[in-house]
């Protein structure tokens, strides 16, 4: 990551300061002008309003450099479309070391639009905007790091990010920064044949009213695999957990618009309470096929134009 800032200075120089030291030590002043002075014992001396305090330094020339991206391709969008896009699918990546491309978010461009992808496994979230394309297609990996990195940074922007890519790294320029970083090696998995086209069982309720309610049911679950039942019945959604071991339940009944089979599906709970945490909707939809197919979750309102967002949770076997 680097930076450019305007001071007032009438030297040249470069430098490497440790960077938690320096940090911490910012973070605690309020806005107020500090002068920076390096001293030839190797310490830089920072003088505030209150006081001075003096860092070690390195010299700048042993600083690693950037990698230099040869021929990338390159894609510009809107910098609060590209924190969308990453706070609303990289809660699904993975963690599992032994499978690093479900690690990140799947970045795929084309013509028609973006897609972003992320998965465990056990859910997935789709993210596409219609309203923003590149001019050839591209796919690539982004590691979690980097991306928690730019979704603090560009949050309420709409500055544009200068996306540009090659086979091996991904740099991100905008304003007076710009962010380089190596992409995770791989193939991501066909994330297109795991979500279920034909899904005749369609639930809408509204999403803060489903949330508590699974949020309330859930702290009575089997502390291991946070299971709920949805029952659904008519337009009427039951929600139940049993943690037989404690001789703990719970059960509430919610109204709902259900067309459908009558369904009786379990989800771990804490995958669905993500799901609608990260949903900013008044309503959300959930589809169903089977008991052992995975369920679709998308919001039924809120969204920009040409915005979609698809979330899938997979189910867990009901002990009946």
């Amino acid at each position: 990551m680097a930076s450019t800032l305007d001071v007032e200075s009438d030297s040249k120089g470069s430098i490497a300061l440790p960077a938690r030291l320096l940090l911490d030590t910012l973070k605690t002043f309020p806005e107020q002008p500090l002068t920076f002075v390096v001293e030839d014992n190797n310490t830089v001396e920072i003088s505030s309003n209150h006081g001075k305090y003096a860092l070690a330094y390195a010299n700048g020339n042993e600083f690693p450099k950037a990698v230099s991206l040869e021929d990338p391709s390159k894609t510009i969008v809107s910098g609060d479309i590209l924190a969308t896009a990453i706070s609303k699918t990289i809660f699904a990546a993975g963690n599992d070391d032994l499978r690093p491309v479900m690690s990140g978010v799947f970045f795929q461009f084309s013509t028609e639009g973006l897609t972003f992808v992320a998965t465990d496994a056990h859910k997935l979230v789709k993210y596409t905007r219609e309203d923003v394309k590149a001019n050839q297609s591209a796919e690539f990996i982004m590691p979690k790091k980097p991306l928690n990195l730019l979704k603090g940074i560009l949050a309420a922007s709409d500055e544009n990010v200068i996306i540009e890519y090659n086979e091996s790294n991904a740099k991100f320029t905008f304003e007076n920064s710009e962010l380089i970083c190596r992409l995770i090696d791989g193939k991501y998995p066909n994330y297109e044949a795991v979500i279920p086209k034909e899904n005749p069982n369609k639930l809408v309720i509204g999403r803060n009213q489903f949330l508590n309610s699974v949020r309330r049911v859930s702290i009575f679950s089997n502390k291991t695999t946070h299971q709920i039942r949805l029952k659904i019945a008519g337009a009427e959604l039951n929600i139940s957990a049993e943690d037989i071991d404690y001789s703990n339940k719970a059960e509430e009944r919610l109204t709902c618009d259900y067309q459908g089979d009558d369904i009786q599906i379990g989800f771990n709970s804490r995958f669905l309470t993500e799901m609608l945490n990260n949903l900013s909707s008044e309503e959300v939809q959930l589809e169903m096929s089977m008991p052992n197919r995975a369920g679709i979750l998308t919001p039924v309102d809120g969204l920009d134009e040409g915005e979609q967002v698809t979330m899938l949770v997979m189910p867990v076997m009901l002990n009946n």
